[in-house]
């Protein structure tokens, strides 16, 4: 069973990418797509998310792209999950009429996923982008 969503991990690497490769320059939407091998059309939405959040920064022009909004010790995965919209925000209303749902499973489920929050929030980008480092490519222009 997969935690999370394809949607998730590519925000994630989207953001490590920005931080190994925009050193002083933004990261093109075209680099990142073809570093990840995707099309420009999948991996722009979750930019979007992510700019609109505070994790990356849009800059517009012929050299523009995306920089990181903040430092990268702080932003951690957790940030960048809740940013491109994979993890859902507490205050769900309990769904009416199963009391064993909303009394038993539901709180069960609930301790587990501020569980799972917690430790994606002691992982930040600065420690990734580290361990990143010897995997960074060159091949293809920021």
């Amino acid at each position: 069973m997969a935690l999370l969503s394809r949607k998730g991990l590519l925000a994630i690497a989207a953001v490590i990418d920005v931080a190994l490769h925009g050193r002083g320059r933004p990261v093109s939407a075209k680099a990142l797509a073809a570093r990840h091998a995707l099309p420009a059309r999948h991996l722009e939405p979750v930019l979007q998310a992510l700019v609109r959040e505070g994790i990356l920064r849009g800059i517009r022009g012929p050299h523009g792209g995306y920089e990181l909004a903040r430092e990268r010790k702080r932003i951690t995965a957790d940030d960048i999950l809740r940013a491109a919209g994979t993890i859902e925000e507490d205050g769900d209303p309990a769904l009416v009429g199963s009391p064993l749902l909303n009394d038993v499973v539901r709180p069960a489920v609930e301790q587990a996923e501020r569980a799972f929050s917690a430790a994606l929030g002691r992982i930040n980008i600065e420690d990734l982008a580290r361990r990143a480092e010897p995997f960074r490519d060159t091949s293809v222009p920021p």
